[in-house]
């Protein structure tokens, strides 16, 4: 059963059709990523999944559940976590603080210290832990939004340009981090455009164009496609 389900989903903001019958399946422990030229349609759809918009029409599924209409709390209680293109970490608190916040609800006492300390060192930030937030580097902020998006271990991680501003050796440790979260059993969904990411993470990838899915495959189907290519180069319309 897939983790992930959209069937005939779509969304019109007045006249202006952003999905299109997006009809896309997420098998468990897959690493998928999301890719289009700007426009395409892929914060709406991330936004649909979350709940943050509502369809228009078409239905969503999750773990074998309908949830089309519910609220975005009650998707996250399900096992659905996302980490946004900016980060949203309480900058004037320090790294560890914010880890405490995101974790303060489910473990306490000595429980909630050792899981701290394990993301500290998962996320590359132990050394920082006592730095407010703020003060990171973006790449480090990133990590961060991370650790916070992964504390509730998650069943499926929704990613938007997790990679956006860092430098090549952040990008492919943010790689690292996600085959390493997959390999326990996390199910990601990512947004992205650097392609060097995309190769080093997905398993199976998503064109959507327009927003409807264009193309789908591996990453080397995907960049064999000279269809894709066209889209990338303007030259493609419909």
């Amino acid at each position: 059963m897939a983790i992930l389900e959209t069937r005939d989903l779509n969304k019109w903001f007045g006249g202006l059709h952003v999905t299109g019958g997006v009809d896309f399946t997420l098998q468990p422990g897959e690493i998928h990523c999301l890719i289009g030229p700007n426009g395409a349609g892929k914060s709406t759809f991330f936004r649909l999944i979350l709940g943050e918009y509502l369809p228009t029409s078409g239905r969503i599924f999750y773990d074998g559940h309908d949830i089309t209409r519910a609220k975005s709390f009650a998707r996250i209680r399900r096992g659905i976590s996302v980490k946004f293109q900016v980060p949203g970490i309480f900058k004037a608190l320090s790294v560890r603080q914010n880890l405490q916040i995101a974790l303060q609800h489910h473990l306490a006492g000595h429980s909630l210290g050792e899981e701290i300390d394990r993301l500290l060192e998962f996320l590359k930030l132990k050394d920082t832990e006592k730095q407010l937030a703020g003060d990171l580097s973006h790449g480090q902020k990133q990590w961060l939004e991370i650790g916070m998006a992964i504390a509730l271990k998650p069943k499926l991680l929704l990613l938007d340009e997790p990679t956006a501003g860092m430098t090549p050796d952040e990008t492919f440790a943010t790689g690292e981090m996600v085959q390493a979260l997959n390999r326990n059993g996390v199910t990601v969904l990512a947004v992205e455009h650097d392609m060097a990411f995309v190769r080093q993470i997905a398993q199976s990838v998503t064109v959507l164009h327009f927003g409807k899915i264009f193309a789908q495959g591996t990453i080397d189907d995907i960049i064999a496609d000279e269809g894709v290519a066209a889209i990338y180069l303007g030259e493609v319309h419909a």
